[in-house]
């Protein structure tokens, strides 16, 4: 087993193609399928199931995977170091951002870390909650904002705000045209679209009509930010978000808004990272620049609801 290897392995999972891996490479597919069966021979494992959809790793690759990805960041690191001293942060950072929030964070994140740390290079995956859980726990994210509040295994989480739900679209009903509130209990039965059943917004929702004997009516799992709020737009139904969701929208685009109350469901945001293996320098300054950004936009009230935990504040 060589460092070549672990490169090419580690490309072919976030690709999830030898082909598209072997394109990034610069290196033939077939001599990278050859690499890959020795390595496997040597290990006495199989490492990658393949199939029309591509290759994923198994269990055993799924290690290979996280030890690989920490060799090959202490390499980056080792060579700054040697190059350009203990003080000049760089290598790439993967960071994983929930669609509600990417649309705010991801550019000003951007410019910001070009114009401090011009040698990070930011690798940043846009989906919903659940698919970035799966992708920290297994290795394949440095960073990711979670809606969780503490840590679980193998994850560290440092919260970092609550942000306040809100109903989008008309209910109908006997709630005014004009109210800019609606209690919960007002929602029994009304259609509502929300994101599929592993989504932690959708779980907390779940949650929450439960407890309040409240009847919650999801006619349809939609996992697109643009998709709910067009839907909530025709009238044909209404979605729950926050308001960091609607961040950058057209206001003449979007539904009406309604801040929900008695109670009011607040959501918590945690900053997560994996806590079994070393943290490296450049993940640190991406992670200290992003609550840094956070602070700064919830302080200049660019996102509706959302109030900083008390241990951030004015920090």
């Amino acid at each position: 087993m060589d460092v070549r290897q672990l490169r090419y392995f580690v490309n072919i999972v976030d690709f999830g193609s030898l082909g598209k891996a072997a394109e990034k490479l610069f290196v033939a597919q077939p001599s990278l399928s050859q690499q890959m069966a020795r390595l496997e021979q040597e290990l006495g494992v199989s490492l990658l199931l393949r199939s029309n959809h591509g290759v994923t790793p198994t269990a055993e690759g799924e290690a290979l995977y996280r030890h690989a990805r920490m060799i090959l960041r202490q390499m980056e690191q080792l060579k700054q170091e040697v190059t350009k001293g203990t003080g000049a942060e760089s290598g790439t950072v993967a960071l994983g951002l929930p669609t509600t929030m990417a649309a705010v964070l991801a550019v000003p994140l951007f410019e910001r870390l070009q114009d401090r740390y011009p040698g990070i290079r930011l690798q940043l995956f846009e989906s919903m909650s659940g698919y970035l859980s799966e992708l920290l726990a297994n290795g394949r994210l440095d960073l990711g904002i979670l809606f969780r509040e503490s840590d679980s295994p193998g994850i560290a989480a440092l919260p970092l705000l609550d942000e306040t739900l809100y109903l989008f679209g008309e209910p109908g009903g006997d709630i005014s045209r004009r109210a800019t509130t609606c209690k919960l209990a007002s929602l029994g039965g009304i259609p509502i679209v929300a994101p599929g059943t592993s989504n932690g917004l959708r779980l907390l929702l779940e949650r929450t009509f439960l407890s309040e004997k409240i009847d919650l009516n999801i006619v349809a799992d939609i996992d697109s930010l643009p998709a709910l709020l067009l839907i909530a737009h025709s009238g044909r139904a209404c979605t729950i978000l926050p308001g960091s969701a609607v961040a950058q929208w057209d206001a003449s685009r979007l539904p009406k808004m309604r801040r929900i109350v008695d109670p009011v469901i607040r959501r918590p945001t945690s900053i997560c990272w994996p806590n079994g293996v070393p943290i490296h320098s450049a993940t640190v300054a991406v992670r200290a620049t992003l609550i840094g950004l956070i602070e700064e936009q919830v302080g200049h009230g660019a996102w509706k609801g959302v109030a900083l935990r008390e241990r951030h504040a004015g920090s």
